[in-house]
């Protein structure tokens, strides 16, 4: 086990106190899988305050081994047993071992006892990958449900009968799909089929739950892997109900739109694009295409949750990618100024990520290498130009304006708004003469 050694640095103060310590959950599972971790959970038959007491700030010489200077408690989960250690470089989450009962809210446990062995510890995980633990510093590995022969076969399995372990927590079935697509591993067949049965306590999960599974499915490797077992299940009809309508509705190619939408996330993916661009991938059809598939996103997005700045993004950029790029050469050069203040010039490259997906979606082909490069280069052009593209790029002001006799207001809006969508026609008139001459004239009318 390739064990950090502040870890193991840590470990040494429990032991010291007579404390058992063990490394266990998914920092075990991704050393056994890769030989590296990056989030180092422990456990131990110490309470929390008795974690607390021993990393805080005792008298001088009360241990044997000091305290770095960079080391505190936080009560993160204190009610579960469960607080976060800040140790030199590291933060660790260290939970007592307990047992749980009764799920009333579908996901948090309504009673837990703490003070039991590791073994019953282990007994409440939900698969056999994330149910071993290596007692520190250096062994042995405590493996009663054989999660080590797992990842070496692949395979997600329950520990213990599948409907009990999905019974205690409603977010477990979403989880079991989410780590088939972010490990590549097969889900077995028993804990498939009790995934249906477990889907109205799924239901009761928090949205920022299913958000933050979803978030992990969208930005593996291949999110079609759990997608499909989500569809499988009922589980995207339950959580992505606009996803799984795209079942069956005609596309003009040769699959379905479900089956498009993740073909393109699939290459958006693969493309190791942005999370914002996988999701507007997924969804941009939903509602066949631009402004009806950017607002049903904007629903669902608000739904799971999402921050308003995501939902933006991936709305703006489903909008946008519906642009008929297939003319885009007989566009004028107003007309690329207008689709780059459109789109936003931040946007472009994700947007330009995003049409190579939904091409490959609609075809099943790669993209050429020349697609809308014609568009891109145009666009470069322009840009080099530095010519006005926003009201803020105008030769003249509110302030200007208001010198001129128009009133701030509705109206100036209106006036600045006409002097910008003359200087994107013609960027030579941005000049203060022409400009303030245009402006009385618009206020005319």
């Amino acid at each position: 086990m390739n064990i950090h050694p502040t870890v193991k640095e840590a470990a040494v103060i429990f032991l010291e106190a007579g404390k058992q310590i063990y490394l266990v959950g998914g920092a075990v599972r991704d050393l056994l899988r890769s030989g590296n971790a990056k989030d180092w959970d422990l456990a131990t038959d110490a309470l929390p305050e008795e974690v607390i007491a021993l990393f805080g700030r005792g008298k001088k010489g009360a241990r044997k081994t000091a305290l770095p200077h960079r080391c505190f408690v936080i009560p993160t989960g204190i009610k579960h047993g469960t607080v976060t250690l800040h140790f030199r470089d590291l933060k660790m989450e260290v939970t007592t071992f307990r047992t749980e009962s009764g799920y009333s809210d579908g996901r948090r446990p309504d009673n837990v006892e703490f003070g039991v062995s590791m073994a019953a510890d282990l007994s409440r995980r939900d698969f056999t990958m994330n149910a071993a633990a290596f007692r520190l510093p250096g062994g042995p590995l405590l493996d009663p449900y054989k999660g080590e022969r797992d990842i070496k076969n692949r395979i997600i399995r329950s520990v213990g009968d599948p409907r009990e372990r999905f019974s205690e927590d409603g977010l477990r079935p979403l989880r079991a799909v989410r780590f088939a697509s972010q490990l590549d591993y097969t889900v077995d067949d028993e804990l498939l089929a009790a995934i249906p049965d477990a889907l109205p306590l799924t239901a009761r999960v928090a949205a920022e739950r299913i958000r933050d599974e979803l978030d992990k499915i969208i930005i593996s490797d291949k999110p079609s892997k759990a997608l499909l077992l989500m569809e499988q299940t009922g589980l995207l009809a339950l959580l992505v109900p606009e996803l799984a309508a795209c079942r069956g509705a005609n596309q003009t190619h040769h699959h379905d739109v479900l089956s498009g939408s993740l073909l393109a996330c699939d290459f958006a993916a693969r493309e190791g694009t942005r999370a914002e661009v996988r999701l507007a991938a997924l969804f941009h059809k939903i509602g066949d295409g631009g402004k009806a598939s950017a607002a049903l996103t904007r629903t669902l997005l608000q739904r799971l949750r999402y921050s308003n700045v995501m939902t933006d993004k991936v709305c703006r950029l489903i909008e946008e990618q519906s642009f008929n790029y297939e003319y885009q050469e007989s566009w004028s050069d107003a007309d690329v100024r207008r689709f780059i203040i459109r789109a936003g010039q931040e946007n472009l490259n994700d947007l330009h990520a995003l049409c190579r997906a939904c091409f490959y979606g609609k075809t099943g082909e790669e993209p050429p290498r020349s697609f809308l490069l014609p568009l891109i280069n145009r666009i470069k052009e322009i840009l080099a130009q530095n010519n006005a593209l926003s009201l803020k790029d105008l030769a003249i002001s509110g302030k200007d304006l208001i010198d001129s006799g128009i009133p701030s207001g509705k109206h100036m809006g209106f006036v600045l708004n006409g002097l910008l969508g003359a200087v994107l026609e013609n960027p030579a008139l941005n000049t203060r003469e022409k400009l303030l001459e245009m402006a009385e004239k618009i206020n005319q009318r």
